[in-house]
Parts: C-alpha cells; structure tokens; sequence
C-alpha cells in the first residue's frame, strides 16, 4: 500500500519508514523540509512539501506523526502556538485534505499523548479513564478531535496516546544520559509521579499493528504495561549505569524556571495499554529493565 507520513523525520518516524519500505509499501513523507526526507528516511521514500503534490496519488493509510517537542521550551504563548499549529492546525488540514480525496485512505493514526488524561496520580488509567482539565489534556484533545473528523469521511482512526518513548539515539533518555553516567541523576520532584513509557521497538510494533487491524479504532494508550514511578525510573537507570541515583531536582527550581511547562515533569499517568492488550498486541518489552537495558546495549 502506499502510505503518506508527517513528522516522518522525526525519532519514531524515520525508522517507521524503513520498517514500512522493509514490508513492501510505498512511502510518501510530507515535510516542511523535503530535501532532507531521503537523507533521515531513505532514498526509497518519497518527499513532498505540501500536499496538493499528492492530488491524483490514491493513499491507502496516513500516519500522523507532526509535532513540535512539547518539553523542550517553556511554554510561553509564542510556543503554546507553535505547539497548537504543529498538531491541531496540521492535523486539520490533513483531514481535509483527506476528505477531498476521490479515493480517500482506509485508515488515519494519528498522533496524541498520555497527556490527554493530565495528572492521573496514583490511579490506574485506561483508554476509559477521564481526564483533568488542564493544558496537555486540552492540546491533545483539540489534536485528537480533529483526526476523529476523518471517520466523517468513512476512514477508520485511530489515535495513539504515546507515552515516553525510550529509544537509543535520541528522546528524552539521552538527555538523561549524562548526568546519570556522572552520578548525578536522581527523581525529580517527589518521584512519586508515574512515567508511562514504550521502548521504541513497541511503538513502531503498535503502529504497524493498528495499521493492519481493521477492527481497532478510537484512541490506545501506547505504553508498556507496566509503568513506573520517576524515582523508579532513577534507581533502574543508575542500576543499569552502575551509577548512584539520588541526586533530587527540587520541584521548586523547575518551577521557577521552567514555569507552567514544569508539571509536564512533576505529574504524571499510570496509564496502562488495556485497549492493544485486548486487541491482541504482544509487547516486546513490558519491563522497563529490559527496555533500558536493550537501548543502552546500542549505546556502547
């Protein structure tokens, strides 16, 4: 089939289309940057700069991925826009588009995050779960209900609730990295705050999955099934650094100077994957020892 990605050059998406092009489809990436496609996705992979370059193109999935990393500026109101027209503006426009189409896709995966539930606390969340209103909850909710318009049109979508992908050669693992190696990582915060995560090899395994299930639909938490706390998330990764783990981040001193964005980092989802579970997916990494141990094995 062939399948048009946006954010295709990004951690997940650049070797979702290698995976993709290893299973016999067609690969269109839509960037703002084209002429970088073929370098970060492969020289099969083609790139277009806007989407009238695919009128007359039948596409059989779309594969939302865009979006400005959420953690990496505070959130002022230049960035809060930014953040919004990298997902709800685009998405948007994408299902549009999609709408348009004489013969329209089968199926939209879109992008969203554990975000969309806000702080969960200690409590268990499913796909059933509500959620607290707060900034994450009303981006990812405004991202997600701009895919959904695409059912509209008869095309199946789902939307994927990503949680922290630990991944080798980027992601917020290798931000940690470093000061953990040097003995100086530790909780953030109270540490009590839970960290739903996905080892990379799952988050492309859960993609290609709902890409393929006709019968799923709706939004699926991707996370492994067992998260874990962030002082957990500490002492596991210093274990496996062979490094102590007890340096504390103070929530005040991220407050003071990373602002509102501050409770991406000192709140959290206990958020399982009880949709992909029923569905029938099967985790290549439930554990987060296993996980970090396999990314840090590329490492060396």
């Amino acid at each position: 089939m062939r399948v048009l990605i946006t954010g295709g050059t990004g951690l997940i998406g650049s070797v979702l289309c290698g995976r993709l092009l290893a299973d016999g489809h067609q690969v269109t990436v839509w960037s703002r940057s084209p002429d970088t496609v073929k370098a970060r996705c492969g020289e099969a992979v083609t790139a277009i700069g806007a989407l009238e370059e695919m009128d007359g193109t039948p596409v059989q999935a779309v594969i939302n991925l865009a979006g400005e990393p959420i953690a990496d500026k505070p959130w002022t109101a230049k960035r809060k826009a930014a953040l919004w027209a990298s997902r709800v503006t685009l998405t948007e426009q994408l299902v549009a588009w999609m709408g348009q189409q004489v013969v329209k896709p089968q199926v939209l995966i879109s992008g969203s995050a554990v975000g969309w539930y806000g702080d969960g606390g200690e409590k268990r969340i499913t796909e059933e779960s509500s959620a607290r209103a707060e900034y994450t909850h009303t981006l990812c909710d405004a991202w997600e209900s701009a895919a959904k318009r695409a059912a509209a049109h008869g095309i199946r979508v789902c939307q994927l609730r990503t949680g922290l992908v630990v991944a080798p050669g980027g992601g917020f693992l290798q931000r940690l990295l470093l000061p953990f190696k040097l003995g100086l990582g530790g909780p953030i915060g109270s540490g009590q705050q839970y960290m739903p995560w996905v080892h990379l090899d799952d988050m492309l395994g859960i993609i290609l999955f709902l890409l393929y299930q006709d019968q799923c639909k709706g939004p699926f938490n991707a996370t492994a099934p067992h998260p874990v706390t962030n002082r957990e998330f500490a002492k596991t990764l210093g274990k496996m650094l062979k490094r102590p783990a007890f340096m504390p981040l103070p929530g005040f001193i991220l407050k003071a100077t990373l602002g509102e964005m501050a409770g991406l980092l000192l709140t959290g989802q206990n958020a399982v994957p009880d949709k992909l579970l029923k569905a029938g997916y099967v985790f290549q990494f439930e554990y987060l020892d296993a996980a970090l141990a396999a990314v840090l094995k590329t490492e060396e």
